[in-house]
């Protein structure tokens, strides 16, 4: 896989932490495919419940993407794996392991599927 193309998933990615930041729920939606599966500690979301929790303003204050990886699924599909340490407004930062599958629908990338994993620092037992 070429540069560009990691950049733009990467770029594509940081636009979904973007709308968040900034509490545009139609910019989330606009990242987000129709059939979006989101895999959080608090249970699974789609699409709509994914742009919903902007309904009272931005749900992150500040993000920082660290450590991550780029790999290809197979044709107009990727996955993009990274560490984000972010703060929520009212909580103390967290940093979480997010693994984000996305897709290419009709030349744009949209992504498909988000799995957050707190990073707890405790060893896989």
């Amino acid at each position: 896989m070429d540069e560009a193309t990691k950049n733009a998933i990467r770029g594509a990615e940081r636009a979904v932490w973007e709308a968040l930041r900034r509490g545009d729920a139609a910019a989330d939606q606009a990242m987000l495919s129709r059939d979006f599966l989101g895999v959080y500690p608090d249970g699974f979301a789609g699409r709509e419940a994914h742009a919903e929790q902007l309904s009272f303003g931005p749900s992150v204050l500040a993000y920082e993407i660290g450590e991550d990886h780029v790999r290809s699924l197979g044709p107009g599909h990727f996955l993009y794996a990274y560490q984000v340490r972010y703060a929520r407004p009212g909580h103390t930062p967290e940093t979480m392991l997010v693994s984000s599958i996305w897709r290419i629908e009709n030349g744009h990338l949209v992504n498909i599927f988000s799995q957050d994993t707190p990073l707890t620092g405790q060893q896989v037992p």
